[in-house]
């Protein structure tokens, strides 16, 4: 049975429907990756910037003679130490 013109018609209206949202999904997955991929970057350069001031402060401290910092992982001492020896 041949199809009628409107029929036609709303099969060519579903395929250019269907193709824009294919095309504005693939456009906003592009701009998802790019987004993703420079906050990943800054983020990198972030992490690479922290390393070089602490190098630095390690740098400035062995300069005037004190002991480097702890690393940030290992437990701080309590400041209240002293006074439960009492």
């Amino acid at each position: 049975m041949p199809r009628s013109n409107d029929q036609m018609l709303n099969v060519a209206d579903f395929l250019l429907c269907f193709l824009q949202v294919q095309n504005l999904l693939q456009q906003m997955q592009s701009r998802f990756q790019t987004m993703s991929d420079s906050i990943i970057t800054k983020i990198d350069e972030m992490g690479n910037r922290i390393d070089e001031l602490e190098q630095s402060i390690n740098d400035l401290r062995t300069e005037i003679g004190v002991e480097s910092s702890p690393s940030p992982s290992a437990p701080l001492k309590a400041k209240d130490d002293t006074k439960s020896e009492e």
